[in-house]
């Protein structure tokens, strides 16, 4: 191999007009970039401060949140968020997010629980204002929502979370078995 062509950075594969491919679909963009989300944006302070914040916590039983870097990651990049969506959901109505760790405090015990069942670990992310249905992340960056309903899996990380909350794409229950 040439010299050169070791340090040459890899480039982002381009779309047939030259222009990277887009992260988030259309709707999902517009609607994170209206609530303040912007590419590179990351707030690794207030995501430490929230972690601090969790640890810190302990139900009355004694129960306490696990953090961990998916959590951290995805609270530095869209922590703080309010997102509303612009538009009717492709099958259930799109949800309103408030992406805020704080709303999950008092979940020590549940989300422990579901983790347990689920053979992972879970952090609050937030939750869906409208429903005040809890949204959660797991170790490897799955999320979820829990709510009066049940326990939902809404996606393999958080950009495919993102996109089936903002545009009402059905999650799929969690059922024991």
């Amino acid at each position: 191999m040439h010299p050169d062509r070791a340090t040459t950075p890899k480039l982002p594969h381009h779309t047939e007009h030259g222009a990277p491919p887009a992260r988030f679909p259309g709707p999902v963009d517009t609607a994170l970039r209206t609530a303040g989300w912007q590419p590179g944006r990351w707030d690794i302070k207030q995501a430490e401060i929230w972690a601090d914040a969790l640890r810190e916590h302990a139900s009355p039983a004694g129960h306490r949140h696990t953090v961990f870097p998916a959590a951290v990651e995805a609270w530095a990049e869209f922590g703080g968020l309010h997102i509303t969506p612009g538009g009717p959901g492709r099958q259930i109505a799109p949800a309103t997010l408030h992406l805020d760790p704080l709303h999950g405090r008092h979940l020590a015990r549940t989300l422990g629980d579901l983790g347990l069942a689920l053979g992972t670990e879970l952090c609050p992310l937030g939750e869906e204002t409208d429903t005040a249905a809890a949204l959660a992340i797991d170790a490897e960056g799955r999320v979820y929502t829990l709510d009066h309903t049940g326990d939902w899996y809404v996606g393999p990380d958080i950009d495919h979370a993102l996109t089936t909350l903002i545009t009402g794409i059905e999650p799929v229950r969690l059922t024991a078995g």
